[in-house]
């Protein structure tokens, strides 16, 4: 078992995209999730060598259903064209997240649009030492391999309590910290692609631990 076949899977689940064609595959359908599984077991002792702050995920507890849900999103298919992780998933933390999919694969971290107390915690963080928080963003490395930050909801105003000329206005008005490392499918389907997540993981580090520091405080 391997990515292409995990790959080949997701394309007829796509192509079929029911639950009478996933009953009768089903067989197949836990067999690749069993090796993504196993894949994540094996990342997931790898990380946490290389991280003492590492929140131990193992990957039947970092992967995603890969059910849509339906009540939410009712013109969804039933079944995602992906599989998604999630580790170092410590509670109310910034994790690292993993999606291989047929329409696209990743590597992102962050906070996803954080409940109101703690995006407050975070903009007082900027406020504060927001310099840091450029510093790990302009940072040559960090930028060719994220960009900038994940262009998600914004305020078009300024933050309530914060100056409208403030050094970081520009920071302190996104809703969402996180950054995306889009995989191409050759490097999914590379027999180094776990040499690669990490190298990614130790790019991103630094923003997820100023995000976590800035929301225990």
């Amino acid at each position: 078992m391997n990515f292409k076949e995990l790959h080949h899977f997701l394309q007829e689940l796509n192509k079929h995209n029911s639950k009478d064609w996933m009953d009768d595959n089903r067989a197949w359908y836990y067999q690749v999730r069993n090796f993504y599984i196993q894949w994540l077991d094996e990342l997931n002792l790898q990380l946490s060598a290389l991280d003492p702050e590492y929140f131990h995920t193992p990957g039947k507890k970092g992967i995603n259903r890969i059910n849509n849900n339906l009540m939410f999103h009712p013109n969804k298919p039933v079944y995602k064209d992906h599989f998604g992780a999630g580790l170092d998933k410590a509670p109310n933390s910034a994790d690292f997240y993993i999606e291989i999919g047929i329409s696209g694969s990743l590597l992102a971290g962050g906070l996803w649009r954080p409940a109101p107390s703690t995006l407050r915690s975070l903009r007082e963080a900027i406020d504060y030492d927001g310099e840091q928080l450029l510093a790990i963003l302009e940072k040559p490395s960090f930028k060719k391999t994220f960009g900038t930050l994940y262009e998600d909801e914004k305020l078009r105003t300024t933050p309530k309590g914060f100056a409208k000329d403030h050094p970081y206005i520009e920071l302190l008005r996104h809703k969402t910290f996180a950054v995306v490392h889009p995989l191409e499918t050759k490097k999914v389907l590379a027999p180094n692609l776990k040499e690669t997540v990490i190298e990614v993981y130790r790019e991103m580090l630094p923003f997820r631990r100023y995000l976590n520091k800035a929301i225990s405080v």
